[in-house]
């Protein structure tokens, strides 16, 4: 065996051909259409905890912002939200209010003093539930905002099929332009990628042209990175157009370290197919500090380009009010309660 076919079999996707060999590197961002399942280059995924940890240790402390560039990131930021409501006591009138704030997310007064009035801020989206997909895309109208909506049995995933086939139907149908599916997380425990390709392929083709696939991969329910990274690259080859970590209902949603494995797969992914894959960290985000944090990983990890709301989204409802209290902060020097910065 020759030096550079073992240096090929430690490598994570050597099994693919390169992007740039194929001819089909893409400038400019389009959906990923997915490829055909290669199981063999799930073989020698090989996740290293500790790097894992010192990589994303130092993110919190020498690795920041201040002043006025920090201002500039958490605008920044505002523009890569989800905004999301998904409670069992969700009305229209709150969902109107949600929808409402998505619209202007900061105050005009903080706005102007800081002279980007003219930048017509908004969030990245908002997500509901497919009852209140609807309301959404009415109260959202005469905007580039779209309706995002959890679906295939979210949080669990554990109904039927075919419901959670019709269910995505059925929110494309109401007008919803993103689908966040939920994997069946037992195919990932029990390596079955097969069927978990299988799957994200159907939800795929279940949204039809034009809607955004993003997979809910319950990060914290896959008891390894290992299973993480594999499951993050079975998603994207079945055509998910944006992975992400969490329901928000696991014990444990998004971290750096799930955010740092899931991402390197991107690139990986990106290398060797020429599609770029958006990422959603969702579950526990709820700090300006925190947003912060991630958007220096996906920067340094991915390039600018994964800092705009085409490939980056945060799934969050309380972080906005943090960004929106640090904002004023930033223009007046003093800090207000939380209750003068709603979400809703």
């Amino acid at each position: 065996m020759t030096a550079t076919t073992e240096d090929n079999k430690k490598s994570n996707l050597r099994a693919l051909t390169p992007a740039k060999q194929q001819g089909l590197v893409h400038d400019n961002h389009t959906l990923n259409p997915g490829i055909e399942f290669h199981p063999e280059a799930l073989e020698n995924i090989r996740i290293n905890m500790s790097a894992v940890e010192r990589r994303t240790g130092t993110l919190g402390g020498r690795r920041t912002v201040k002043k006025q560039w920090q201002a500039a990131w958490l605008l920044k930021a505002i523009s890569c939200i989800d905004l999301t409501t998904l409670s069992g006591d969700d009305t229209p009138g709150r969902v109107k209010r949600l929808c409402a704030k998505a619209r202007q997310p900061v105050r005009p007064d903080l706005l102007e003093a800081m002279g980007v009035q003219d930048l017509n801020i908004q969030t990245g989206a908002v997500c509901v539930y497919h009852e209140m997909v609807e309301t959404a895309v009415e109260a959202l109208k005469g905007t580039s905002i779209p309706v995002a909506a959890v679906s295939t049995g979210f949080p669990a995933g554990l109904s039927p099929f075919k419901q959670r086939v019709e269910e995505i139907h059925e929110s494309v149908k109401a007008g919803a332009r993103e689908i966040d599916i939920v994997i069946t997380r037992h195919h990932v425990l029990r390596q079955n990628w097969q069927a978990l390709y299988e799957e994200v392929k159907a939800f795929k083709q279940a949204c039809g042209p034009g809607v955004h696939l993003k997979a809910i991969l319950a990060t914290g329910e896959l008891a390894t990175l290992r299973n993480v990274a594999k499951a993050s690259m079975v998603s994207m080859m079945a055509g998910a157009d944006f992975i992400k970590t969490s329901t928000g209902k696991e014990k444990v949603n998004a971290t750096l370290e799930y955010t740092l494995v899931m991402i390197r797969m991107i690139r990986e992914y990106q290398a060797f197919t020429g599609y770029k894959v958006g990422y959603k960290p969702a579950g526990g985000i709820s700090t300006a500090k925190d947003a912060l944090a991630y958007q220096v990983l996906m920067k340094e990890e991915l390039g600018n380009e994964w800092l705009e709301p085409e490939l980056f989204r945060f799934g969050a409802s309380s972080l906005l009010a943090d960004i929106e209290r640090q904002l004023e902060h930033y223009v007046t020097g003093q800090y207000s309660a939380y209750n003068r910065h709603p979400i809703a």
